[in-house]
């Protein structure tokens, strides 16, 4: 996605405009622009100055991102600028105004004294007024310049309204000036007063300086959305120390290239990704994912740019520079799922890219119907501008982005990142959650978890025998016992002879002692095992554990069972989820029995054991026909099913290509983030709810009280002034509303509500249907028809065969024959019929 700045933006209608000029571009793909952030992204095959004319013609201005032609206020990237000029705006705004109303309103109601050129000239005050309402107009002229323009190009937009507003009332206001002068020439003192009365250029100035408190406001809470993001970019380590040619220079983060070997010390921030060559340290990794423990660091292992170095002196190597590097990546993505639209925008887009011309008539219309009922021209004016300047596309338009803003970066500093605004809205709606078993419910690394020594032979001593015997092996499970034994700080003695008998066990002699270890077969066709043992150890193999053998000397020593454990949050999270109505499921390759015995302990609704790496995409297309389906995993062989899911989530920030089938990235390995991204999600929606209710419920009461529809019911009537008041609060609103955002807690499972559970399709009724099919000739024809049989929702398996021409349907509930046919017409074959 090609990232754009676009300028000259001021509401919803202004961002649907540009998207609907982008969008029409050869080439182009898909668009999506953010009136919060003033950016476009772009996808597609259309060149960069195709999209930048397209703007150009719509009115605004626009440049590449990280271009030439890009603005400088890029080198402090979301700096609010905005609200400054505001603030100037309107301390120079209110300082004409004061005086104005003091003219226009104190005088009049209230009789406070004026100058003495003024007492009693009226044209002297009347002229006075005027030059102070076109000063305020010159001040704030941007809402003319850009509204009218938008007129220019048939893309009016909120300035056009205030512009239209704000005119009206000074275009009259100056006929009535010229008509009083020419009734006092005349000596009509009556005329003289009523058309003091028809002057509104306290209202013209009021207008502008209200809506300009309301977008100073807007800008400030709008730059307040996006200090996720900044406190990300402030995080990037501007230096590095990097040895050169033996000694240690200081350089530019830009700088550092791959390969390059930098050092870090206590205290400071690792300034790209890499691997430690050299030392040790507690590298505190926080800022990337919201854990605050530091967690331990070696030779080896690899560090990630803007994490902190707390303790030791490391050598690193840099494997990942400049726009490679994990916080960069984070960036990226925090930035692009600003630029993306969610769903749920596309009503307010729709409603925004005809609300202005809508008001306007509106305004128009109550004009001609107030003057027709027999009101006086000032009248109908002030109920029409009122229209104008309540009118509020601006609420409509920031509703979702503010709050998709907020909801990102509230996960980004917690480690949840959300790849697109879609994504964090659909997040919230998964009724399924797959859960891949290693590495995502359980550690992925086998432990010990249970010693039984056998004779006279201590715990100690047989984790000793074991220790040493593997420590030469290089079996997955043998990691476990070294792990436990250097944990227990047990020395190793040197086994000679050693053997290692592939899918079997180990033998070797310590001390002119014969050692073996290994499985039960191989370790029985040595020594006797005693039967009770046995027992035992078929009891760890129903729970899910591995027993490992031992004998010394061809006498049984014992048992050390090893198991790949469960995390310790993981329990607790898949009881958060399923209070929070989501069916959980478990996939694994082990066996029925282990599976079951960790899913049990695990606190899972299903197990679906034997799945191998290529199957879990077809059984998360199965599951995605009970609900939207979610999948959680880490590895390399995860990515099919990630990306068939509806939601694919990636935990732990595991292998690359998972994390880039992923809708969701977990910076950390902890189960916990899985109900903490959804119920963000939901808190998202419900807030984006909120501010669309607020934006529509705004209108739909403003615009008739502004047009004087209350006033026979209740004696309503809507002065201009409030009117703009009005606008330039519902902005703030909705602005303030999201940031509220901030304060959510996403670790609090106490107000969970729980959504209706989806049925599992294993309970349904089943039948089976018996179809004849013409013109499948191979089995590429099978698998097509398969295929587009399988994406019924009704249909749980299609069995097809081209040598009998028939396709065996297993279908949950009832079928849909026309259904059927059609998906077999559509796959290119002819449906004759039930066989």
């Amino acid at each position: 996605m090609k990232q754009f700045n676009v300028t000259g933006m001021s509401c919803a209608a202004c961002s649907a405009r540009v998207e609907k000029a982008v969008s029409g571009v050869d080439g182009v793909t898909a668009c999506s622009v953010s009136l919060l952030t003033n950016s476009m992204g772009v996808e597609g095959t259309a060149s960069d100055s195709a999209i930048i004319n397209a703007v150009k013609e719509a009115g605004y201005g626009a440049s590449l991102k990280g271009g030439e032609t890009s603005s400088a206020a890029e080198d402090e990237p979301l700096k609010d600028t905005e609200t400054p000029v505001m603030k100037k705006r309107l301390i120079a705004s209110l300082g004409f105004l004061i005086v104005l109303m003091y003219i226009s309103m104190g005088h009049m109601m209230w009789d406070w004294p004026l100058p003495s050129f003024m007492e009693g000239n009226h044209v002297m005050m009347g002229l006075t007024q005027m030059i102070l309402a076109s000063i305020v107009m010159v001040i704030n002229q941007k809402f003319f310049i850009n509204g009218f323009k938008g007129l220019l190009h048939k893309a009016p937009n909120m300035d056009t309204l205030v512009a239209l507003g704000s005119m009206a009332s000074f275009v009259y206001s100056t006929w009535a000036l010229f008509a009083m002068t020419d009734a006092q020439m005349k000596n009509d003192h009556d005329a003289v007063m009523n058309y003091m009365h028809e002057f509104y250029f306290e209202s013209a100035a009021m207008i502008l300086t209200l809506i300009t408190v309301g977008k100073m406001l807007e800008a400030r809470s709008k730059g307040k959305t996006t200090d996720a993001l900044k406190s990300l970019m402030k995080l990037a380590p501007k230096t590095a120390v990097v040895v050169r040619k033996g000694e240690e220079v200081t350089l530019p983060v830009e700088q550092v290239k791959k390969g390059d070997i930098f050092v870090v010390r206590p205290g400071e921030n690792i300034p790209v990704d890499g691997i430690i060559i050299e030392g040790e340290s507690a590298v505190n990794e926080s800022a990337l994912t919201g854990e605050s423990i530091p967690v331990d660091k070696a030779a080896g292992d690899t560090v990630s740019s803007a994490s902190i170095n707390q303790s030791g002196f490391i050598r690193c190597e840099a494997t990942r520079v400049g726009e490679d590097t994990t916080l960069s990546q984070i960036i990226k993505m925090v930035s692009d799922a600003a630029a993306t639209k969610a769903p749920i925008a596309k009503v307010a887009d729709r409603v925004s890219g005809v609300f202005v011309p809508a008001v306007i008539g509106i305004a128009a219309v109550t004009f001609i119907i107030w003057m027709i009922i027999g009101r006086t021209v000032g009248f109908s004016l002030a109920r029409a501008i009122s229209v104008l300047v309540i009118s509020c596309p601006c609420a409509l338009g920031l509703a979702t982005p503010v709050a998709i803003m907020v909801g990102n970066g509230m996960g980004a500093k917690n480690g949840i990142l959300f790849k697109t605004a879609s994504s964090l809205e659909e997040t919230g709606k998964v009724s399924v959650v797959a859960l891949d078993k290693t590495g995502t419910i359980t550690s992925g690394e086998p432990r010990v978890t249970d010693i039984l020594p056998y004779g006279e032979l201590t715990e100690k001593e047989l984790l000793s025998l074991a220790y040493s015997l593997e420590k030469k092996s290089e079996h997955p499970l043998a990691k476990a016992i070294i792990l436990r034994g250097d944990e227990e700080k047990i020395k190793s003695a040197d086994v000679s002879d050693f053997k290692a008998v592939a899918g079997n066990g180990l033998t070797g002699t310590l001390d002119g002692k014969k050692l073996i270890g290994g499985n039960y077969s191989f370790i029985s066709a040595a020594v006797q095992v005693p039967d009770e043992v046995k027992n035992l150890a078929d009891e760890f193999s129903e729970a899910g554990k591995t027993p490992l053998f031992f004998a010394e000397n061809n006498i049984f020593a014992g048992v050390i069972a090893v198991a790949d454990v469960i995390k310790e949050d993981s329990p607790k999270a898949i009881s958060e989820l399923r209070n929070m109505g989501i069916r959980v499921v478990m996939l694994t390759g082990d066996n029925s029995r282990t599976a079951e015995a960790i899913g049990k302990e695990a606190g899972v609704d299903e197990v679906i054991a034997d799945v191998k790496p290529d199957g879990k995409e077809e059984v998360i297309r199965r599951l995605k026909k009970t609900g939207k389906t979610a999948m959680v995993g880490d590895g390399i062989n995860d990515a099919p099913a990630l990306t068939s899911a509806d939601m694919g989530i990636a935990i732990g920030a595991g292998a690359d290509v998972a994390i880039d089938a992923a809708d969701v990235v977990l910076m950390k390995s902890s189960l916990a983030d899985v109900p903490a991204a959804i119920r963000l999600s939901r808190a998202t929606l419900k807030n984006i709810h909120e501010n669309l209710f607020w934006a529509f419920i705004y209108n739909i009461i403003g615009i008739p009280l502004a047009a004087g529809v209350y006033i026979k019911l209740f004696g309503w009537q809507l002065n201009p002034m409030f009117g703009a008041a009005a606008m330039s609060l519902s902005s703030f609103c909705v602005v303030t509303n999201a940031l509220r955002l901030n304060f959510f807690k996403l670790y609090d499972a106490s107000k969970d509500k729980t959504i209706n559970r989806t049925v599992n399709v294993s309970t349904q009724e089943q039948s089976e249907i018996t179809i004849n099919i013409k013109g499948m000739m191979c089995q590429h024809c099978e698998a097509r028809v398969k295929k587009a049989l399988e994406e019924l929702t009704f249909v749980e398996e299609a069995v097809t065969s081209h040598t009998s021409g028939t396709a065996v349907i297993t279908v949950n509930g009832k079928s849909d024959l026309k259904a059927i046919k059609k998906a077999v017409q559509d796959a290119g074959y002819k449906y004759i019929g039930i066989k």
